[in-house]
């Protein structure tokens, strides 16, 4: 992530289901987006807004 963050990144995405247990969001401060986490959330809200 570092090296991301060198070379210009402006955030990570946590694109497989287990990183977001290795590492934090207060771990850098580059915003991480937790793909399962994103989904987890989105099919709640279409399972209580449908």
């Amino acid at each position: 992530i570092d090296k991301l963050v060198k070379q210009g990144a402006e955030g990570v995405i946590l694109g497989c289901t287990e990183i977001g247990l290795l590492i934090n969001q207060q771990d850098h401060a580059i915003p991480f987006f937790d793909t399962a986490l994103l989904h987890a959330q989105e099919a709640a809200w279409l399972a209580t807004n449908s």
